[in-house]
């Protein structure tokens, strides 16, 4: 386990708050009041640290046609539906809907080259509101595998204001490879042919890097 390089500058500021609001009320207020304080210090630490967390994960794919979840969270869309900024036709969506609980940060759901890395500035709409996926904050990236294209987005949700990505079209990616984070709350939509073998559920709780997510038909 590791700490998200993307949280080093909220760490350092919530250490600095935590000091100062320490630092007073161990000067200024009586002790039973003053532990009150030490205690909400000590548990907003406990957020940022967990909420940054980067945990080390075997890459949980055997085979060149799997599709790996991009993160952690819970599947909340399972549909057939017209996917009309890049492929242009008819697609399966399945949505990951991330708590402030979850690990936030995303990896490639397979390996080839980035055909598209494009980021869409937009509205802060809760993440499982139906328009979030194309009228929210949000970056769209193909990746072209050995067994065809796969599309994934991340979309902010009502209280994150940044979407973090690392890569670039026409760089080469590795299954599993981290390729960005989302700042407090979010979702994820992956879009994926008709016939695609998708092995989640509704409902299911799903491990980035670890869980199958679908299998691709052979070229």
């Amino acid at each position: 386990m590791t700490f998200h390089r993307e949280g080093v500058a909220t760490l350092l500021v919530v250490l600095v708050f935590d000091a100062v609001v320490v630092g007073l009320a161990y000067a200024f207020l009586p002790v039973w009041l003053a532990a009150v304080l030490y205690v909400g210090a000590a548990v907003l630490l406990g957020l940022v640290l967990n909420f940054f967390r980067l945990p080390k994960r075997a890459v949980g794919a055997s085979d060149p046609g799997d599709v790996l979840c991009p993160s952690d969270g819970k599947v909340v869309v399972i549909e057939e539906v017209e996917e009309t900024e890049y492929f242009q036709d008819r697609r399966i969506q399945v949505s990951i809907f991330m708590s402030p609980l979850n690990v936030h940060a995303q990896w490639a759901p397979v390996a080839g080259k980035v055909l598209e890395a494009r980021y869409h500035p937009g509205k802060y709409l809760v993440a499982w509101h139906p328009k979030s996926s194309t009228e929210n904050e949000r970056t769209t990236h193909v990746i072209e595998s050995p067994h065809g294209p796969v599309l994934f987005r991340q979309i902010a949700g009502a209280v994150a204001r940044r979407i973090c990505w690392y890569m670039k079209p026409g760089q080469e990616v590795a299954q599993g490879e981290e390729v960005g984070f989302i700042k407090f709350g979010s979702r994820i939509d992956v879009f994926l042919p008709l016939d695609a073998d998708i092995q989640v559920e509704l409902d299911q709780l799903v491990t980035g890097r670890e869980t199958l997510l679908a299998r691709l038909p052979k070229p």
